[in-house]
């Protein structure tokens, strides 16, 4: 079976996929490709997403609808719309909003490289309310039983002209009303996977709220401050042995611009125990809130 990494695209460029000429390709994935598309009928350029079926096994398939499906379900302001689901003869497609900006994981790392000490992190009033919209994007989500289980940095567009913070990717979104096409595999990213996922037990709200956590932290701080580890299998089984051990930092050690209670708010979503964290998103933005007016 061919990689996705290693195949040729540009044959497609002019192709009409649906009602979609193909302009550029944008991105790549594990499984699909990103072209930027034109939509005559309404005089726009939106993305494209294509699963090519030389790739196609049967639960990659299911996965790639599935991810449709999620997200087409889904109607708020910070959750990239989908427009169009269908197939051609050789790939699976669907079509969703173009976003003008960068992925919120290139914003954190350009912080990183400033030349400027207290530039390498992002502004902590800027960071609290691009969390809290994702956070409202999640709740919402939850509110139609489905659970995202790959929030990272890469999976947040952030609008140019508006930063406005949008959720992509429901490539692995557990549906409640749904098969779980992931049942007995360990999917996610590792970095931002809560410990439930790696045991393989029970997934719910409180697991995207884990990883909305990780990633508040490293929107902060730049950098997470992990244990060394070898491989992703140790950086898992460390996870899972020290526990609420695992940060070698507190992120107010890390940014002045930060105190204890950020701490607290950040290792209550950050707990090993999901009874420990917080119960839902809303729980997790009033805490988020109560902060934001004492900055």
């Amino acid at each position: 079976m061919a990689s996705i990494k290693k195949m040729n695209f540009t044959h497609l460029v002019g192709q009409k996929v649906g009602t979609v000429t193909l302009l550029k390709e944008l991105a790549r994935g594990g499984m699909a490709v990103i072209f930027i598309g034109y939509q005559q009928s309404l005089k726009r350029q939106i993305a494209v997403k294509i699963l090519p079926k030389s790739i196609l096994t049967p639960v990659a398939g299911k996965l790639f609808q599935q991810e449709a499906e999620a997200a087409a379900i889904l109607s708020h302001p910070n959750i990239i719309p989908i427009y169009e689901v269908g197939e051609t003869e050789k790939f699976l497609f669907f079509t969703m909003q173009l976003v003008k900006g960068r992925t919120l994981s290139e914003i954190i790392e350009m912080a990183g490289k400033s030349l400027v000490s207290f530039r390498r992190v992002l502004p902590v009033a800027e960071t609290l309310q691009i969390i809290i919209n994702v956070l409202d994007a999640l709740d919402y989500a939850h509110s139609q039983d489905i659970i995202h289980r790959d929030i990272k940095p890469a999976n947040i567009l952030i609008e140019a002209h508006s930063r406005r913070p949008l959720i992509t990717d429901f490539g692995i979104a557990t549906l409640a009303r749904g098969e779980n096409l992931t049942a007995g595999l360990i999917a996610g990213t590792p970095v931002y996977m809560a410990p439930e996922e790696i045991l393989r037990s029970h997934i719910d709200k409180r697991t995207d709220i884990y990883a909305a956590g990780v990633v508040l932290f490293e929107m902060l701080t730049s950098f997470l401050p992990l244990p060394p580890f070898k491989s992703t299998r140790d950086l898992l089984e460390k996870k899972l042995t020290l526990k609420d051990r695992l940060y070698t930092k507190k992120p107010s050690q890390m940014n002045q611009q930060l105190d204890t209670e950020m701490d607290d708010i950040i290792f209550k979503a950050l707990a090993y125990n999901p009874d420990d964290r917080y119960p839902d998103c809303g729980a997790f933005i009033d805490r988020l809130k109560a902060y934001q007016k004492n900055l």
